[in-house]
């Protein structure tokens, strides 16, 4: 079975080939085959789940041995906890997305090519996962970064989104460039790409010393890039442009994750590199803060939940480049699904109001009570409360900062924020009175095609993460993270003050967006300039505009005009220069060269034709030139 696990991500493949060349004009068999493809890879998932329990592995699989004189290449599939469990969250997830995206893309003109589109998507995730190298991992790591461009800008005729899609593709290109140097590091130090291979040669000492600082830095920059950490964190909320389960997907499991998933894959090299471990945990926390504070004073629904992911994705960043394996990828899985969820239920609410703007909405709790009550089950479990999903895996994330205390210290804060800032879009968005009563009068719960997905999902924010409670499921745990070097064990006292800190964030919404004790705006207005510096996203975008895009605007103006007037300049003076003297040739040879030559025989022929009436013929003709002859002669003598 293990070995046939290819069959997963091959099954969305098909599914991609099967709608583009055959069923493109048949929506409902479009639609069911993408669907099927997926949870059929789900049920595969599951079997591979049990399998993998009885033993944990790791389970290597090859296919094909490429040998380059000193360095090779053994192309196949790892399996490992680690995979197992990712291809469960990726399948559920996406089968939650495509089952959604029935009713949410329902009437869209493109719909058969969306679900080719999210089907590539989901292959290229899957194929990530199951790879069981460095090359084969970037091959599928750029195709999920293609696809995401696709599918973000999948909506082209609106500029936003073309220009959200180009600004993905492009900026995650930037992370993918050290990824590469990166992997040729690695290539050098070992001769081979294989990750078994690798992580013997570092736990020997082979591969150790700067050259792994190195390394473990430039490949974490691919992280970097596809999980929007800062600095290249700038293109996820521009990528809200996409349809609403496409942000979901990208979001929860798939491309964002991708890069948590390589930084826990090649967690060997940051444990053994403390250098590059620290610089990944500054980062990531870095960017937790960050993305957290920006969250705050968001008005755009997708946005507050972009910025959230940003956060959270630092959250799981920080806690690998500390060592605590079981801290990332056990938040990377809850996360995925109360992500999803929320991302979902946002979508509900888009459906039902055609706005993203929060202070357009008001008391729609009334009229979309499941939507209401699973949004406010999946914020619930961000903000980490008990017995929720998120509270064992942020536990886990607060546990892995102790010994660092400027780590928990910040770590606690974005927890706080976290909590204020989606509580604020719960009470904005599902309570009090209409702020836009035509769009109120209009709204309504959405159809069962994107409730039941919603449903399934809020389950999993309340109950996946028991898997992580040490009393009653340490065998399954282990299982999980089997072998893993830095677990932090549950520490009631953290959890306490994580549990403390997290009710904080929400009472404090509370009293501002529900009961109005305190009022937003006297706030934003007393403390002003942070409020404008929040509201504006720390004015990374136009930074970066002055620094790199204007500065490149003007270095491609430049060549442009140096193209057109002095490349294109010489060419087309060389070419009218050309022009003109072959003119000027033309015109001699017609009129000097070819005019001498007729000149000569127009005047032979003229001379002929006058000669020519001195022969005659006729007798007469003579006899009287004669005569005119001698007469002539008679008077000239």
């Amino acid at each position: 079975m293990l070995q046939n696990a290819w069959i997963i991500p091959a099954l969305p493949l098909a599914a991609t080939v099967l709608i583009i060349f055959g069923t493109h004009r048949n929506r409902a068999v479009s639609s069911g085959i993408s669907i099927a493809a997926i949870v059929s890879g789900f049920i595969y998932a599951v079997a591979i789940l049990f399998n993998v329990l009885h033993d944990h592995g790791p389970h290597e699989f090859y296919f094909k041995w490429l040998d380059f004189g000193s360095w090779h290449l053994q192309i196949g599939l790892l399996i490992d906890p680690l995979t197992a469990v990712m291809l469960l969250v990726v399948t559920i997830v996406s089968s939650c997305v495509q089952i959604y995206s029935l009713g949410y893309m329902h009437g869209d003109p493109r719909f058969s090519r969306y679900f080719a589109y999210i089907s590539l998507f989901s292959f290229s995730m899957l194929g990530l996962v199951l790879s069981n190298n460095f090359a084969m991992i970037f091959i599928f790591w750029e195709l999920v970064g293609l696809t995401s461009y696709l599918l973000i800008g999948f909506w082209f005729e609106k500029k936003s989104a073309s220009d959200a899609g180009k600004k993905a593709f492009i900026t995650t290109r930037a992370g993918d460039l050290g990824f590469i140097v990166g992997i040729l590091i690695t290539l050098y130090a070992c001769g081979t790409l294989n990750f078994g291979e690798v992580f013997t040669k570092i736990e020997t000492g082979v591969f150790a010393g700067g050259l792994l600082t190195a390394a473990g830095i430039f490949l974490f920059c691919g992280a970097v890039g596809k999980s929007a950490q800062f600095p290249l964190h700038v293109w996820l909320p521009d990528a809200m442009e996409g349809p609403t389960p496409v942000s979901a997907l990208i979001h929860a499991a798939t491309m964002v994750a991708a890069g948590v998933y390589l930084v826990a894959r090649i967690l060997t090299i940051y444990i053994a590199s403390e250098s590059a471990g620290m610089v990944v945990a500054v980062i990531g926390i870095t960017t937790s803060f960050m993305a957290a504070s920006i969250g705050l004073v968001q008005n755009d629904i997708k946005r507050v939940l972009a910025y959230s992911t940003v956060s959270q994705l630092g959250y799981m960043i920080m806690a690998l480049g500390l060592g605590a394996y079981t801290a990332g990828t056990f938040h990377l899985m809850t996360h995925a699904f109360f992500k999803a969820l929320l991302f979902l239920a946002a979508g509900s609410v888009i459906h039902a109001v055609h706005t993203n703007d929060m202070q357009e909405m008001g008391g729609l709790g009334k009229k979309m009570k499941i939507t209401a009550l699973t949004m406010f089950i999946a914020s619930f479990s961000i903000a980490g409360i008990f017995p929720l999903s998120g509270f064992w895996s942020k536990d886990e994330i607060v546990a892995s900062t102790s010994g660092h205390p400027i780590f928990m210290v910040l770590t606690l804060m974005v927890a706080f924020m976290t909590a204020f800032y989606m509580f604020r879009l719960c009470f904005l968005t599902f309570t009090g009175g209409p702020r836009d009563q035509h769009k109120f009068d209009h709204a309504h719960e959405s159809p069962k095609t994107m409730t039941v997905p919603l449903m399934v999902l809020a389950f999993l924010a309340i109950f996946a993460g028991w898997v992580g409670i040490p009393w009653l499921s340490h065998g399954f745990s282990s299982f999980v993270y089997h072998g893993e070097p830095h677990h932090a064990a549950f520490h009631f006292d953290i959890a306490g003050i994580s549990l403390f800190v997290g009710l904080s964030g929400i009472g404090l919404a509370y009293l501002m967006y529900y009961k109005g004790t305190i009022s937003p705006d006297k706030v934003a207005a007393r403390f002003r300039p942070l409020y404008t510096l929040l509201y504006n996203k720390y004015y990374f975008d136009e930074i970066y505009d002055a620094i790199f895009v204007q500065p490149l605007y003007a270095i491609c103006d430049f060549w442009f005009w140096f193209d057109q007037h002095i490349i294109d300049g010489l060419v087309n003076g060389a070419a009218t220069l050309t022009l003109w003297w072959s003119i000027a040739k033309n015109w001699f040879d017609v009129y000097i060269i070819d005019g001498a030559v007729n000149g000569a025989g127009y005047t032979i022929r003229g001379t002929g034709s006058i000669l020519r009436f001195a022969q005659t013929g006729r007798l007469q003709n003579y006899a009287l030139i004669i005569f005119a002859g001698v007469i002539l002669i008679w008077f000239l003598r």
